[in-house]
């Protein structure tokens, strides 16, 4: 566990970087409404962890307020919308998220919030990929990032389902923390691929055949 939050605190931070540097935000819009949630609830709400986790928790959470700054910042430019539309939508993302990690962790009677960490873990994995797709480049992303991330979710899956008792029966969080490996490994893959071609739509673009010439 501490090695993966020292990983994920050095994503957090390499996003934060790379984002101010590319004048954007690094992170989906909603991973990031889903980390701050949890953040919140398990660092200041709700305490049932260790202190350490605690600690780490908080950096996390200080460190999601940087790039929610920068999202408020960049992101109506970004998506092309209004600032006011813009914002409503970012505070119904996050009251919706707040709600349902809250949920999960009920219906769960999870109060370490490991159901709700790996979810929303999957989904931000799947969204990274989609964001890459979706802007076509690297701007506010990077192979640093996408290896920190990878490396950081394998070892909290290990932690969890090999090394915390309660979780040594859950096929759910092994389902979860494998398929998360697997979109963090296209990820990466993307992201290398992407950072060698113009972009990313030219490492998938179909070359035409030059035409040959027969004459003698």
């Amino acid at each position: 566990m501490v090695s993966s939050g020292v990983l994920w605190t050095l994503t957090y931070v390499m996003i934060i970087r790379q984002s101010f540097r590319d004048r954007t935000y690094g992170m989906p819009l909603a991973a990031l409404c889903a980390n701050l949630a949890w953040e919140l609830i398990f660092s200041v709400v709700y305490l049932s962890v260790s202190l350490l986790q605690a600690g780490i928790n908080m950096v996390w959470l200080l460190l999601d307020l940087v790039i929610l700054f920068q999202v408020l910042r960049y992101g109506p430019r970004e998506r092309g919308l209004p600032p006011w539309a813009f914002f409503a939508g970012m505070a119904l993302g996050l009251a919706t998220a707040f709600a349902a990690v809250m949920l999960i962790s009920l219906e769960f009677h999870d109060w370490t919030g490991a159901y709700a960490a790996f979810s929303q873990n999957l989904m931000m994995s799947i969204l990274f990929v989609a964001m890459l797709f979706r802007r076509d480049s690297l701007r506010g992303q990077g192979l640093g990032i996408a290896v920190s991330k990878l490396a950081g979710t394998a070892c909290a899956t290990l932690a969890f389902v090999w090394y915390v008792p309660a979780f040594h029966g859950s096929v759910l969080l092994r389902f979860l923390g494998m398929a998360t490996g697997v979109y963090d490994l296209l990820y990466v893959g993307l992201v290398y691929l992407a950072a060698r071609a113009p972009s990313l739509s030219a490492v998938f673009r179909t070359q035409q055949n030059p035409q040959v010439d027969h004459s003698t």
